[in-house]
């Protein structure tokens, strides 16, 4: 499953910082229709994202009914990217053993 959407980039506070891109409404609502075949525990949903010319693996953590792309420093740097800044993703949900 393929999408494509645009968020802020937002921090979360704790031991250490972390930063994610919140999942919008309907992109999360086309994950969720799939996250069964998706899903390989805890509500994690593994992912193939592209943020301008970097492409990244991780997996979305689920969050109030919707989901967090986490952004590593490998990922942020390059790009730029900091808390507030405005990001479009291409992602790439992985169903079973893609």
């Amino acid at each position: 499953m393929e999408l494509e959407f645009t968020g802020p980039v937002i921090e979360w506070r704790g031991p250490a910082p972390f930063y994610f891109i919140p999942v919008p409404d309907g992109p999360a609502d086309e994950i969720r229709e799939v996250r069964a075949m998706a899903t390989y525990g805890w509500g994690v949903i593994p992912v193939k994202a592209r943020i301008g010319k970097v492409t990244f693996t991780t997996s979305l953590f689920p969050k109030d009914n919707g989901y967090l792309l986490p952004l590593k420093v490998a990922v942020r740097k390059p790009l730029g990217l900091d808390e507030g800044d405005e990001v479009t993703v291409a992602m790439t949900v992985v169903l079973g053993r893609e």
